[in-house]
């Protein structure tokens, strides 16, 4: 196990911007070194149904263990003593199970966990020590710290608004702490620079310098404010400074039942540089249908960060789906890409088989599988919301 004592000193750079160094937020389907996850034990996200949820992950990380580590954050010993068994009952190569210990709220590692980003030798410093070292091409990876506050909505956020931190000294990595400004702080400065928040499930990068978000999530004036004050240019500059995009489009709104109130991994997804999914409601008798339509109607003017469109996909969404009379939040597009396998959640629906169809024609490289995520749902999330990627 990985313990806290065990880890090196935290590396932070306050002195410049990532995108200044070169660094920029890789593509989802690029190489992954590992992907982390948080082993859940926070039964009231599934009232009624968490004995199943450790049974789900058994069976998510035994797809995407095949081709890379799980770096799998658990509270203690017994945390680990119990993942350990689920997991080996359900198939998985312990030897590919890197444990974390770290104390957590939640498991929505999409959201509280290390975004990563990365630079290639061409752009390290001269003068750095890891580009003297480092052989010819080799890349660099660093960790954004976006201040994760429990989605501007719970109050039991705090330990889980640490995990950067903790991966950053495991893995000796240079952590950003992200941090936005007014446009009046020229006048006042120390007084309005703050912490930046936002979601790894609020955004989507192609890799190549697009990101995709929504104004529900991030430009609600009063509904789960993560950024009081901040306006849409302010958030446009911290995102380009953080993450190294230059193109950042704005679609509307997500569909019913969103605890995170419109983050875009429920809406629409890249599938490759150039090609996106995006989510279509067909019934206009469905909640669902006239905010997803208004996605549909703004995504024609997207372009890309070298002036062309992409290719748009539609993807169906499934039936509606409820328990204990409340609406769920279920999505094909939650899916999430792992070096050996696309994952995507399935909710036992005839459109479940035309999603996974769709899917599998657009990844041609690693296979389309689906996962029941029925059961998970009730948590107001899906596979991609409870995974981060670490880029090889």
């Amino acid at each position: 196990m990985l313990a806290l004592f065990a880890m090196s000193p935290l590396k932070t750079n306050q002195s410049a911007k990532p995108a200044e160094l070169g660094f920029s937020m890789p593509a989802e389907w690029e190489k992954h070194a590992a992907t982390w996850l948080s082993w859940p034990h926070n039964a009231s996200d599934w009232p009624g149904k968490f004995e199943v949820i450790p049974w789900v992950y058994g069976e998510m990380i035994r797809k995407v263990s095949v081709g890379e580590d799980i770096r799998l954050i658990v509270r203690h010993k017994k945390d680990e003593q119990f993942a350990r068994h689920v997991l080996q009952k359900a198939g998985v190569n312990l030897r590919k199970i890197k444990f974390v210990t770290h104390p957590t709220n939640r498991g929505w590692t999409r959201d509280t966990g290390p975004v990563f980003v990365k630079r290639n030798a061409e752009h390290r410093s001269a003068s750095s020590s890891r580009a003297r070292l480092g052989a010819p091409g080799e890349s660099e990876t660093a960790i954004v710290h976006f201040h994760f506050n429990g989605w501007a909505k719970y109050d039991n956020w705090r330990k889980d608004t640490k995990i950067p931190e903790t991966a950053a000294r495991l893995l000796g990595k240079t952590l950003f702490h992200a941090e936005c400004a007014r446009e009046d702080s020229i006048r006042n400065p120390k007084s309005e620079i703050r912490n930046f928040v936002i979601e790894g499930g609020g955004i989507e990068v192609n890799g190549c310098g697009t990101l995709l978000t929504t104004e529900q999530c991030y430009l609600h004036p009063k509904i789960q404010v993560r950024n009081p004050g901040l306006g849409k240019k302010e958030i446009e500059t911290t995102l380009k400074n953080y993450l190294g995009v230059k193109d950042i489009f704005w679609l509307a709104k997500g569909p019913r039942g969103d605890d995170t109130h419109g983050h875009i991994d429920d809406i629409c997804r890249f599938v490759n540089a150039t090609t996106l999914v995006l989510v279509r409601e067909t019934n206009p008798r469905d909640d669902n249908y006239r905010p997803l339509s208004e996605n549909w109607e703004r995504i024609i003017d997207l372009r890309l960060e070298d002036g062309t469109k992409p290719e748009v996909v539609e993807l169906p969404m499934p039936s509606p789906l409820y328990f204990d009379g409340v609406r769920l939040p279920a999505s094909y597009a939650n899916f999430y890409i792992g070096n050996a396998a696309v994952i995507v959640p399935t909710f036992n629906d005839p459109n479940d088989r035309i999603a996974l169809g769709i899917l599998g024609e657009l990844f041609k490289d690693r296979p389309v599988v689906g996962i029941h995520a029925v059961d998970l749902v009730w948590g107001f999330g899906s596979l991609h919301c409870l995974t981060q990627q670490q880029p090889e």
